[in-house]
């Protein structure tokens, strides 16, 4: 990092010195967990070795002549172990967030440890070694996937329980102070599922009321050109970029500081950026012209899709039949003589109409009571919410609470109606609300869950949705979804952001 002119040498020096402090921490963070990585492989070769040869798993060792000691393994064990680090390493394990999902962890674990035991076994076979045990290689890419899988696991836990209680909590900057950047803070400042603590923001002074606020929620630092000396000054760990995108001629001189002083950055798309993040590159002579991506769930894709979801509503039948009978049973039991279900038209893909089924939560005339209670709306744009809706019945909070009162739109998803993941249905009246550019979720099946209900639920504003619902339908495939009804599960049980 060059001095500027006039600026006093013991700042350059006290900056250079925090920014090797900063890359020596993470280095040594590294460092440690492949220590641990290591540890554990050679935990598991040992647990393999011990199920194959001493608890005689699988098939049992009549010659006493063919028992190995673990050592004899050595060879295998150090190659697995390099195969597997550097295959770990390359698919970005250490380097992802902490806050991050366990299953993007176990994913790469699986996929990693699969590809490792493939190598060697290969490496093997080449060099024509004598592989005592087949059996125990199994066992081994069993127990490596359980074993760091559980490490990444618990870490996750204790890492939540610690920033529940403040503690452990990176420091981070937002750059930007308008509509993004107040959606970015008070997420920042609401969740601790992140294990961030907002140390405030910059970007020339407060211009809006809602960061004036009396209690300073929203922490002014300075303006933009006063970053660097922030991050001198102060013990930043993160800087989250969040300019509108008429100001990101402002972004590379912000990644230079942040690289600089080894602070880790991230940028927050703009609203408006959203719908061109996959695009295709033509060259024109010296002109790169760019070809927007659109909806690729189409031919083939949808096949696939529809497969899966045909396929996950035949194995969990038993589960959601059993659970949707007792609902039935139970609304029959505290309201006899009206329906357990209630249909309600509901505008499906390219605006087509279609009549969604689910379990009666609310009163018989509920939609009548609607018109009155529309000035109590507490959801942002076509969208009607209300927390404490007096049209619930007792019963329909706990259904609502743990979306049971959905299940029978399994039946809309086996029709073809919907699916089970894509942007959820709409009202006519809501969709007649729209902005242009929200009719591009239309575009898709959609679904008993998505991207927003995964990460908020019923806690995320309309325009977000939206933005979570195009940016699906840019970027499908079956293991998102597999991902988004993961990340629903723990949403439905815990009953977050539901109502």
């Amino acid at each position: 990092m060059e001095r500027r002119v006039g600026q006093p040498v013991s700042d350059v020096s006290v900056a250079r010195m925090t920014a090797l402090a900063r890359g020596r921490r993470r280095s040594l963070a590294h460092v440690v967990w492949v220590l641990v990585d290591v540890l554990l492989i050679y935990a598991a070769f040992a647990l393999a070795h011990w199920l194959r040869y001493d608890i005689q798993l699988g098939r049992d060792i009549y010659d006493p002549l063919s028992y190995r000691d673990l050592a004899a393994f050595n060879p295998i064990i150090v190659a697995f172990t390099a195969v597997l680090l550097i295959i770990l390493h390359f698919k970005g394990i250490y380097r992802l967030p902490r806050a991050a999902p366990w299953f993007d962890y176990v994913g790469i674990i699986i996929s990693a440890a699969t590809t490792a035991l493939a190598l060697v076994i290969m490496w093997l076979f080449v060099r024509r070694a004598e592989v005592w045990s087949r059996l125990i290689m199994v066992f081994v890419w069993v127990a490596v996937i359980v074993a760091l899988s559980l490490s990444r696991i618990i870490l996750r836990q204790t890492l939540r329980w610690a920033w529940e209680r403040g503690r452990w909590l990176r420091q981070v900057l937002v750059v930007g102070n308008r509509g993004l950047a107040k959606q970015v803070m008070a997420e920042l400042l609401y969740t601790t599922q992140h294990g961030i603590s907002m140390v405030g923001y910059i970007d020339g002074p407060p211009d809006d009321r809602d960061l004036q606020r009396p209690d300073e929620r929203f922490r002014w630092l300075g303006a933009l050109d006063d970053l660097e000396q922030i991050l001198r000054q102060r013990e930043i760990d993160q800087v989250i970029v969040a300019l509108p995108f008429w100001a990101h001629d402002r972004l590379p001189g912000v990644v230079s500081t942040c690289r600089a002083h080894n602070v880790e950055f991230r940028v927050a798309p703009d609203l408006y950026e959203l719908s061109f993040d996959r695009v295709n590159i033509q060259q024109l002579s010296s002109i790169p012209l760019l070809n927007l991506k659109k909806n690729i769930i189409k031919g083939w894709n949808y096949v696939f899709k529809r497969s899966l979801d045909i396929a996950l509503i035949g194995l969990t039948l038993p589960i959601w039949g059993g659970i949707l009978g007792l609902a039935a049973l139970l609304i029959k039991i505290t309201a006899p003589g009206v329906p357990t279900t209630f249909k309600q038209p509901r505008i499906g893909k390219n605006g087509t109409p279609f009549i969604v089924y689910k379990l009666r939560t609310m009163v018989p005339n509920a939609e009548e009571l609607k018109q009155d209670l529309l000035e109590h709306n507490e959801a942002e744009g076509a969208f009607f919410k209300i927390k404490a809706d007096p049209r619930v019945t007792r019963l329909g909070k706990i259904l609502r609470k743990f979306s049971i009162d959905e299940l029978p739109q399994l039946l809309n998803v086996l029709r073809g109606d919907m699916s089970l993941v894509g942007p959820r249905p709409q009202v006519p009246e809501e969709v007649a609300q729209y902005e242009r550019w929200h009719y591009r979720r239309l575009e898709v099946t959609p679904g008993l869950t998505g991207l927003w209900q995964a990460t908020g639920r019923s806690d995320t504003s309309f325009d977000e949705m939206v933005r979570l619902d195009i940016y699906y339908t840019e970027h499908w495939s079956l293991w998102l979804d597999l991902r988004i009804l993961l990340m629903t599960v723990p949403a439905v049980l815990f009953g977050r952001g539901a109502y």
